[in-house]
């Protein structure tokens, strides 16, 4: 079965539509959290992950428009957050709010936990590729499941042990490991084994950036997608 992997679309329906169309089909979906936030496009996002029946969980900033509860977000991110809200219909913020916080799929005899965060905390604990290297046996061990999927560090990772894989498909929307580009995975599982296939593909950050500039959107987040940080 081929699996598309995405993370933190956050709002950035042009990095979306050229992952999709560079994916060029798929069995299954799965997007480990925040499709809003930070851009301007939060609706279309939502809409386009909804028509495709990906398997989604809730992110910190989907969390945030539901409950309009900004703390311990920086000004730049809590601002995005207003605006995305106000960008969003009644309907759309109900539905974000149905997200799951975790997820437990089974393809192939492959069992599989999706999250944001982690699994002890799904939604804001960062797991950043050092701390995976840690924790990677551990957590499948625990979770006595074959591949744990993470989001929000917007740093892609695979880690691979003796009992599965840990892994994170980077940021479709706001990549921060110094490539521009959108990030996201491909996996092909057939009879419990898994393969990984990690992809970048170029987006018009221009179109972006200047949607964000016209909706008031902090000038540092329509900065930093030119450097990928």
């Amino acid at each position: 079965m081929r699996v598309l992997v995405i993370s933190d679309v956050h709002s950035n329906l042009e990095a979306l539509l050229e992952v999709l169309g560079d994916a060029d089909g798929f069995d299954l979906a799965i997007c480990a959290g925040d499709i809003v936030g930070y851009g301007p496009n939060p609706s279309e996002c939502l809409r386009k992950i909804d028509e495709l029946g990906f398997h989604s969980v809730m992110g910190n900033h989907d969390y945030a428009i539901v409950t309009g509860d900004t703390s311990g977000f920086n000004p730049y991110a809590a601002e995005a957050v207003r605006i995305n809200r106000r960008l969003l219909e009644a309907d759309e913020v109900r539905r974000l709010g149905s997200l799951p916080m975790g997820l437990n799929l089974e393809i192939d005899g492959v069992r599989i936990q999706v999250y944001h965060g982690s699994p002890s905390d799904p939604v804001n604990e960062y797991v950043f590729p050092e701390e995976a290297e840690a924790v990677a046996e551990d957590y499948l061990e625990a979770l006595d499941v074959g591949l744990i999927i993470l989001g929000h560090t917007h740093i892609p990772y695979v880690i691979e042990t003796g009992n599965g894989f840990l892994m994170n498909p980077g940021s479709v929307g706001q990549p921060r490991d110094g490539d521009p580009r959108a990030s996201y995975m491909l996996l092909e599982i057939e009879g419990s084994s898994v393969k990984v296939d990690h992809r970048r593909v170029d987006y018009d950050v221009d179109s972006v950036a200047s949607k964000m500039r016209r909706m008031g959107l902090p000038e540092v987040l329509a900065a930093r997608l030119y450097g990928g940080w």
